[in-house]
């Protein structure tokens, strides 16, 4: 970016005031992952009991339930809460912030995002994130300071993003110990539908047709394998609202694998069922170690 205050300068991690609006799971484990690691972490939140819990847990070291009260200090401020919510919030930043700021979300879905933030006037300096792991539990009671342990932190680049976020943005997934990796916003909605929104709509589904007179039966397997199913709807809601397109196309690719299945096991085709079971078991063991070779547990 060429407008005042955005010079492709280096800035240190070490020297930032970060404000984290959103002091749920992911915001909350980047404020205990980053605390110390800057020069002050500033956490936004409107729910009461969300911030007591922060204050006795020292996440931050200011707090507040407003932004207006303590964001126009922040050098960085990154939106930690649900796709929809972060689009409005976007909206609200101008009237926020009156200088310069760096603008990072931690949204599930990027494409909308990043439309909002090219929205924004020159001097904020937008950059979409979305690290790469999570828990069923939302809360800021389910954070933890290891949660981006080696696991992917994807970035997306806007033609207006400085140098000097895309540098920050990376000193932020070296200090929480994750791996950076760049994408463009329809990329990440893509692949994204297929890795972790459509295993989540199969966990519920699955879930949904478990009776609950087989509850005795449910082992340690059905247990993992429905996991995901817990997760917030509210929060999935607007993952699948704003990446729709994505995930149809990722049900029907299921749908067609289930349909095969069945018609197998009705027409008592074992041969191709299990030629079937084989293929995508090599499959699943090919997107693992493809996974590895990249360097990712």
């Amino acid at each position: 970016m060429n407008e005042p205050g955005f010079a492709d300068e280096f800035v240190s991690l070490v020297q930032c005031r970060i404000a984290i609006m959103g002091l749920g799971l992911m915001g909350g484990s980047l404020a205990m992952a980053l605390h110390g690691k800057v020069r002050e972490i500033i956490g936004i939140d409107p729910d009461p009991l969300t911030l007591q819990m922060a204050e006795d847990k020292r996440v931050c070291d200011l707090l507040d339930s407003h932004p207006g009260n303590l964001l126009k200090t922040a050098d960085l401020v990154i939106l930690a809460m649900p796709v929809r919510k972060i689009i409005q919030v976007l909206s609200e930043l101008p009237g926020l912030h009156s200088g310069n700021l760096i603008v990072m979300d931690l949204g599930s879905t990027k494409v909308d995002i990043v439309n909002a933030m090219s929205c924004l006037p020159a001097r904020f300096d937008p950059l979409g994130a979305h690290p790469m792991c999570g828990k069923e539990k939302s809360t800021l009671a389910a954070a933890d300071a290891n949660l981006f342990k080696g696991s992917p932190f994807v970035f997306t680049h806007l033609e207006r993003s400085s140098k000097r976020a895309c540098n920050l943005a990376e000193q932020i997934a070296e200090a929480v110990l994750s791996k950076p990796l760049w994408l463009d916003a329809e990329t990440h909605d893509k692949w994204v539908a297929s890795t972790s929104h459509l295993p989540y709509l199969a966990a519920c589904a699955l879930a949904a047709a478990t009776p609950i007179e087989a509850s005795l039966l449910a082992s340690s397997g059905y247990a993992s394998t429905t996991r995901v199913s817990t997760t917030s709807p509210d929060m999935m809601l607007d993952v699948l609202i704003t990446n729709r397109i994505n995930v149809l196309a990722g049900l029907n690719a299921f749908r067609q694998h289930l349909d095969d299945m069945q018609t197998y096991l009705e027409h008592k085709d074992f041969t191709a069922l299990k030629g079937l079971l084989h293929q995508t078991a090599s499959h699943q063991e090919e997107i693992l170690t493809a996974k590895q070779q990249a360097g990712l547990p």
